[in-house]
């Protein structure tokens, strides 16, 4: 691949975005990239959990690039958009989780990409923003939804309408990141680590209860858990974790 490096570490997969001379900004081939290895691990057991980074030591992703978009029509700026929009909800509802890893700058189409991620790992030095407006655009690729569900709409319009960077104590603090992290990376892959003992099955279905209800009616998200909860009570997962509790030993989960 041209744009995208990876690594396997025990059962995380990490692919870094490798454009280090434009920032690891995002353009359609890196996307088409993505979405490829995104499909190819999606159930390959040996992978539990995914780490997203940015090449290098400045950025995670600096955004979208915009050479790329310079003769853009309606018609090909809304094929574009609509690549990395469905890139990203596969993100968003990929069930296994996905940590980003922000080294950097997160901007514009790399804020969007983060928030996309289940969790967020970001370094001290790191800047976010969605700075679209102040190119005569917006958010293409559903920053504005996500931005809105992270830290409500009153903030997102403050952070949309000014286009402004924000260091990462500020995202802390209004909830757009997990956690600050003098090595995200390391941390990340704790996390991964962890992660990684539970059930993956159980796991896959916390993300596609959550997923649900940012889709569906909030009374019908219920369901929806509901029925995943007790799916669960036919797998071998559940009863290799309650047997494994109540012998007091290491569940060793399948995921099946």
């Amino acid at each position: 691949m041209k744009y995208i490096k990876l690594k396997i570490k025990d059962k995380t997969l990490i692919i870094y975005l490798n454009r280090v001379e434009k920032l690891n900004a995002l353009n359609s081939t890196m996307i088409k990239e993505l979405d490829e290895v995104l499909n190819q691990y999606l159930n390959n057991e040996s992978v539990r959990c995914v780490i997203i980074a940015g090449a290098g030591d400045k950025s995670f992703v600096a955004g979208a690039d915009i050479k790329e978009m310079e003769a853009f029509s309606p018609l090909e700026a809304a094929d574009y958009s609509n690549k990395g929009l469905n890139l990203f909800n596969k993100i968003e509802a990929y069930t296994k989780p996905i940590i980003a890893s922000i080294n950097g700058y997160a901007l514009g189409g790399g804020c969007e990409l983060a928030m996309a991620c289940h969790i967020r790992y970001v370094s001290p030095k790191s800047l976010l923003g969605l700075p679209e407006v102040t190119l005569g655009l917006i958010p293409g690729y559903g920053g504005t939804q996500r931005l809105r569900n992270l830290v409500g709409l009153g903030k997102a319009s403050e952070l949309i309408f000014s286009g402004k960077y924000i260091k990462s104590e500020e995202a802390l603090k209004i909830g757009l990141i997990n956690k600050i992290c003098e090595d995200p990376m390391e941390e990340s892959i704790k996390l991964a680590n962890k992660i990684s003992q539970n059930s993956p099955l159980a796991i896959k279905y916390a993300i596609q209860s959550m997923v649900s209800g940012l889709n569906n009616n909030y009374l019908d998200s219920f369901d929806i858990e509901n029925n995943l909860f007790s799916n669960l009570f036919d797998a071998s997962d559940s009863k290799e974790g309650i047997s494994a509790f109540l012998n007091k030993r290491t569940p060793e989960f399948k995921g099946k």
